[in-house]
């Protein structure tokens, strides 16, 4: 008898795990979602980046799923005709004083197989990025982007050339684990499956609970604020430019990215959203439950200074550009235009730690994906294949 297995989500990573489900175990998968198209937040709200491995600390699942999932991920993209290129990447020191950082980010790189890295000097990186500056970098000649909505729209049509559904429009509603499975109330329709897969992203708490299960760990959202560039300043940016990260926050700091459709995005910076789709400071929607959560107000008080940093480049647009500035400083403040932002689903502990790894847990038959954030896009047909492995085989 065919195994039937519900997944929550048709986010990348939800589409990408039914997918292999259907594909790896030949399940008759389902897939559920709220909105009335897929890839309707992360997905569709990112920056388009395939990251090459870079930051991650060497044998975490990060680290692990990611470099997987590249080489996956060019591979489909090329079977299916999507835009994939290789743009490459400097991560850029500033100063001197990040010289020692960029130092260990490379052999960090290294450690995680990422190919062709290359350490470069102030001279040597203007030769990749002829209108960046800085006293040094690290060239990911890899370091590649594409159009995940694309890659999601195509993912769904795999799911269902494979006998599966992708079911839009249908907002969770009730979760009821049993001895044999799980029955899911979604719209006005019962659902009844073997196994259930919550790849809930901004809304994997409101699921998590549901079913039983809020966990150790709860989602955080910070919103992602973009500039872009106009007219001939997109000429100033060929590929990707960041800076050199904080070893203390797992975000990336403002950089510049060039996109798919030849555009170039300035940013994002992060801030604590107070809703879980809070892609504009007007939506205070969750601002309760967000709140509520011990480990944000933990994490408020160790982070302040850094917090009221981000909100300042949220609110003054000076601030965006000279972040700008540091590393094309030809950029002026006209060049810089309003883009669309998103929202990440960071996952922060009790204590008011930022959960750094994947981290997916099992209950009976429900598996839980509770942080996915960056590079879950990247690493989403790795991750489809290690949570197929995970979710519980069925006993007939």
């Amino acid at each position: 008898m065919t195994e039937k297995i519900g997944v929550v989500g048709a986010g990348i990573v939800g589409l990408a795990v039914a997918r292999e489900l259907a594909r790896a175990r030949g399940a008759e998968v389902t897939v559920l979602d709220k909105e009335p198209h897929v890839g309707a937040h992360q997905t569709g709200h990112n920056s388009g980046v395939v990251h090459a491995g870079i930051y991650y600390p060497p044998g975490s699942l990060k680290a692990r799923l990611c470099r997987e999932g590249v080489a996956l991920l060019k591979e489909y993209c090329a079977a299916n005709a999507l835009p994939y290129d290789e743009v490459g990447k400097l991560v850029v020191a500033s100063t001197r004083a990040e010289r020692p950082l960029l130092s260990a980010l490379a052999e960090r790189a290294r450690a995680n197989g990422v190919p062709g890295i290359a350490e470069l000097d102030g001279l040597a990186l203007r030769e990749i990025e002829p209108h960046a500056v800085g006293v040094g970098a690290i060239h990911s000649p890899h370091t590649a982007i594409c159009d995940f909505p694309a890659v999601a729209r195509r993912l769904a049509l795999d799911v269902e050339e494979m006998g599966g559904s992708v079911r839009l429009s249908h907002p969770v509603r009730a979760i009821r684990e049993r001895s044999g499975g799980v029955d899911v109330l979604a719209a006005k329709r019962k659902f009844t499956f073997d196994r259930l897969v919550v790849c809930g992203g901004l809304g994997t708490d409101t699921v998590a609970g549901m079913a039983g299960h809020p966990g150790d760990v709860r989602i955080v959202p910070f919103r992602g604020e973009f500039y872009a560039l106009q007219g001939a300043a997109k000429d100033l940016v060929r590929g990707l430019i960041y800076p050199v990260p904080d070893p203390r926050y797992p975000f990336l700091g403002v950089h510049l990215t060039r996109q798919i459709d030849g555009g170039v995005l300035v940013g994002p910076n992060a801030v604590l959203a107070l809703a879980y789709e809070g892609y504009t400071w007007r939506n205070i929607r969750n601002f309760g439950p967000i709140l509520g959560w011990p480990g944000t107000l933990r994490m408020a008080r160790s982070h302040w200074r850094t917090g009221i940093k981000e909100v300042y480049g949220s609110l003054v647009k000076g601030a965006f550009v000279r972040g700008a500035r540091r590393y094309v400083p030809e950029l002026t403040a006209a060049d810089l235009v309003r883009a669309p932002g998103g929202v990440r689903a960071q996952a922060v502990a009790r204590d008011g730690r930022l959960v750094d790894d994947f981290v997916v847990d099992v209950h009976g038959n429900i598996v839980l994906v509770r942080n996915a954030p960056s590079p879950a896009a990247t690493s989403s047909l790795a991750i489809a294949r290690h949570i197929a492995g995970i979710v519980p085989a069925l006993v007939r």
